[in-house]
């Protein structure tokens, strides 16, 4: 059985993914952008406690996972295509 929350969490990681592309577009530079993510994991997660019952404690940890996540999985497919493109050449 598919658990809903594992499936909520992939899709958080995509929506702070393009959350954070969208900041860039919006002029927040590269070097801040780690930070906007880790803080609409946390945003995200807070507010799924809310309306939730987790405790506050375990939404922090599942928010720096999900803003940290998000950070990995975008700098791993930059680098991953990079790499992609330098071999096509």
């Amino acid at each position: 059985m598919i658990d809903l929350e594992f499936v909520g969490g992939i899709s958080a990681v995509a929506i702070i993914m393009g959350l954070v592309q969208l900041s860039r577009k919006f002029g927040v530079t590269e070097k801040y952008t780690p930070l906007v993510a880790i803080f609409l994991g946390l945003l995200a997660s807070l507010g799924y406690n809310y309306f939730g019952d987790q405790k506050w404690f375990e939404a922090l940890i599942i928010g720096l996972a999900l803003g940290l996540s998000s950070i990995g999985l975008e700098s791993t497919t930059r680098i991953a295509l990079q790499v992609y493109r330098e071999q096509r050449k």
